[in-house]
């Protein structure tokens, strides 16, 4: 019996990708707008949502990932309290 495995689980998310899938992003902070460098992390799924600060005003917002089948992040900031 074969356990599943990460891999596992992102070849089926990315079935169709070379296996690379971005891992940085630049949003426009909606509460200064200013342009900020994120990181992101393509193992934690195809659909993220997570709070996150900016590091220029240290205001919250909800950044929201999606990952296309060719391991593209769309990324999106909104303000917290939207």
């Amino acid at each position: 019996m074969r356990l599943r495995n990460d891999d596992d689980r992102l070849d089926e998310e990315f079935p169709l990708g070379d296996g690379t899938a971005d891992t940085e992003a630049t949003v426009v902070c909606p509460c200064c707008g200013e342009a900020i460098a994120i990181g992101l992390d393509p193992g934690s799924g195809a659909v993220q949502q997570y709070v996150e600060d900016c590091e220029v005003c240290c205001q919250p917002w909800t950044v929201s990932v999606h990952y296309d089948t060719e391991g593209h992040a769309h990324v999106s900031a909104m303000p917290l309290d939207a």
